[in-house]
């Protein structure tokens, strides 16, 4: 393939540390940077800049690896800095243990035609020439490296038309997504959050002809976003402010709610705040919500429906990862036929049930906990752009069994009565259907990510999630306890679906 390449003007080393920062904030495991210019055209600086961000610290020290031919930095991305003007022939890279600083994070390398042919192919390729008082520096390469290094500096002139050109960004928090944030800040001026939202990917089909994520509905645009934000802030709950927006690249610049944790000391839950979460749940219930929403003027995002479809494909991940991973082998064809025909008599039960918008991941790590604030105010809410119109209950089972954290059974049922306590103030409230509800859809959620967790693990190399299978179980086991599940339960059961397995 030939390598794309793209061009830029630095007036000055402030630019040229600028530069490091926006790559910094592109970069991956097995990333390599080939740094190619003249003594004093700029690399040490830009090298700095990267550095530095990749630590989270300006004042980071960072010498010149001239002299030991390589230097490491323990930053949450490692980083390995290579100067091979003093190499005396490419063989010698194995002995500076290039292919391990590689594999363990991403590499800078000065004076890369030393190494002859020993680079990467997919390395990407940074030339910096003097120009006038300032440098000119020609990006080139080929691949995802490439793409996300020309994503990362179209969020820089993102800033720069919303009037935060100047900004020192810095890396902030991912999620299981595509999805990533920045924090952003200038001296005199409040902190504010950077979100890169790519339109979704949307994967090769996987039933009658649809690709998963369309079948079960998940936001394709940041456009969503914007629209269910919109609506919750006009209803009074606390959401992230919007600044500025490009809907066509997916960049928003949004006001910074805090980083207050809504789980307490050691990372455990408080009863009280699961309660006033609960409580703010019960007001957001009460609202109507129109099905429509403008997210920018002519723009509208039509707020799909936790359907048949959606809530099947869902419990379906339990069978094609979870029961793979724990037996050693695909479920059978019986099973399948079984567990759908079980969950469909299930899903008959929510007909009559309440629907409206549900924001789908409501739990600990998307809610913020501002202890100075008072009243639904102390709780600043994330992380919405998947919501859905369906069973309400959904997102009571979201907070009251959350995923990331082990909720004993006393605070799950305090987290419920408060739910259930504010629906009965607020009017006309039925609880029996409403507890039904919640059952259902506690069982319909931790089944599928019963099944999340071991995808992220066999698809994705994300080992750590199966340290969380015990309380998904557990969980699970909780839900399949209500009445109107006991046929339910009994086939879980008797294909030990409940069980550990080991995995």
């Amino acid at each position: 393939m030939t390598a794309r390449s793209l061009e830029l003007f630095l007036p000055d080393d402030v630019a040229t540390t600028r530069l490091g920062e926006d790559l910094a904030l592109a970069l991956r495991a097995g990333d390599v940077l080939l740094l190619d210019g003249d003594l004093g055209a700029g690399k040490t600086t830009l090298a700095r800049g990267l550095i530095r961000t990749l630590a989270s610290d300006p004042a980071y020290e960072v010498p010149s690896p001239t002299f030991t031919l390589v230097q490491s930095y323990d930053t949450p991305l490692p980083v390995h800095h290579f100067d091979l003007y003093r190499l005396s022939s490419p063989e010698e890279l194995e002995e500076l243990g290039f292919d391990e600083a590689v594999a363990s994070g991403t590499a800078l390398v000065e004076w890369p035609e030393r190494a002859g042919d020993a680079m990467p192919a997919t390395s990407l390729r940074i030339a910096l020439d003097h120009q006038g008082d300032g440098r000119r520096v020609t990006i080139s390469g080929d691949g995802e490296t490439f793409d996300r290094v020309v994503r990362s500096l179209a969020m820089r002139d993102f800033l720069v038309a919303s009037g935060w050109g100047e900004a020192r960004r810095a890396r902030f928090m991912g999620d299981a997504s595509a999805r990533a944030y920045e924090t952003v800040t200038l001296v005199g001026r409040e902190t504010l959050v950077l979100m890169n939202s790519p339109r979704l990917m949307l994967g090769p089909p996987v039933r009658d002809g649809k690709p998963y994520a369309e079948i079960a509905h998940t936001a394709q645009s940041v456009a969503a976003f914007v629209a269910i934000d919109r609506a919750l802030a006009q209803a009074g709950v606390s959401v992230p402010g919007i600044v500025a927006q490009d809907l066509d690249r997916g960049f928003l610049l949004l006001e910074h709610l805090g980083t207050g944790a809504f789980l307490g000391a050691e990372g455990k839950p408080v009863a009280e705040r699961y309660a006033a979460a609960a409580e703010l749940l019960a007001m957001i219930h009460g609202k109507h919500f129109a099905h429509r929403i403008e997210a920018a003027p002519g723009i509208f995002h039509d707020v799909p429906p936790f359907d048949r479809d959606a809530l099947m494909i869902e419990v379906d991940l339990l069978v094609d990862w979870y029961v793979p991973a724990v037996t050693g082998a695909p479920a059978s064809d019986a099973l399948r036929d079984g567990y759908r025909a079980a969950w469909n008599a299930v899903f008959d039960r929510l007909a009559d049930k309440e629907y409206g918008l549900v924001l789908r991941d409501y739990h600990s790590p998307n809610i913020i906990w501002r202890a100075e604030r008072k009243g639904f105010d102390r709780l600043g809410i994330i992380d919405f752009q998947d919501a859905l119109i369906g069973p309400l209950a959904y997102d009571v089972a979201s907070l009251a069994m959350d995923a990331r954290v082990t909720v004993p059974e006393e605070i799950e049922r305090s987290t419920v009565a408060a739910y259930v306590a504010a629906r009965h103030a607020a009017g006309a409230f039925d609880e029996a259907a409403f507890r039904e509800a919640y059952a259902i859809m506690a069982a319909q959620r931790n089944s599928k990510i019963l099944g999340i967790f071991v995808r992220l693990d066999r698809r994705d190399g994300k080992p750590q999630y199966l340290k969380h299978l015990p309380r998904i179980r557990d969980y699970l086991g909780r839900a399949l306890a209500h009445p109107a599940l006991a046929e339910l339960r009994d086939f879980y059961l008797a294909n030990r679906l409940l069980e550990d397995f080991g995995a």
